[in-house]
């Protein structure tokens, strides 16, 4: 038998194995499409007002906070998508703020990581790129610079940092994930009373 059959082979008893139906929650996916779609106005409108009525070097914070928006939760979602809930048990015995969230949140990874990647990180990166196109016209009209080289030029350095924030994250995020989740779940706990967790 050749490598190529041998690995079609394999393949195929790989993929009898998977299960042919996927559950899909469309409750959730449908909390998920609205609630993305209010946090866009809203992130939209704030950094549209913000940008419009200021100066040029204000405008290159508000993206930059944006950016930073985007690269912590999404590490945040890395974090939780890649940690198991076993280590806070123990902390969660010793009612250690904000263990108990973390179990919560760990054990519904997959929403939590969605929300924060998805839905945060994404959002934060389209309207950062959007807000970089004002500030190009605006540095355009100031300077007399050439309109598409500058947007070219200012979304190209907005992509760079994004890509490069998020890789940092990442890597942070794999590293230290049950510390991320820690402190991420403390922060949650002052706004959220914690209840009993069953192993």
């Amino acid at each position: 038998m050749t490598k190529d059959k041998k690995y079609k082979v394999k393949l195929e008893t790989r993929l009898k194995k998977q299960p042919k139906t996927a559950t899909v929650d469309y409750k959730w996916v449908t909390k998920i499409i609205i609630l993305a779609f209010i946090i866009s106005i809203i992130f939209a409108t704030s950094s549209e007002l913000l940008i419009t009525n200021v100066s040029g070097f204000i405008g290159v914070i508000v993206v930059l906070i944006f950016i930073f928006i985007g690269a912590l939760f999404d590490m945040i979602g890395v974090a939780i998508a890649s940690t198991e809930e076993k280590p806070f048990h123990s902390m969660a015995s010793k009612r250690v703020r904000g263990s108990k969230m973390a179990i919560k949140l760990i054990r519904n990874a997959p929403k939590v990581s969605s929300f924060c990647n998805d839905v945060i990180g994404d959002i934060s990166g389209i309207i950062s790129g959007s807000a970089g196109v004002t500030i190009a016209i605006k540095l355009s009209e100031t300077l007399g610079t050439n309109l598409i080289l500058t947007t070219l030029t200012i979304t190209s350095i907005i992509a760079a940092l994004t890509i490069g924030t998020k890789a940092i994250g990442k890597s942070y995020a794999i590293n230290k994930s049950e510390y991320i989740i820690y402190e991420f779940s403390k922060i949650i706990s002052y706004f959220y009373k914690e209840k009993g967790i069953t192993k």
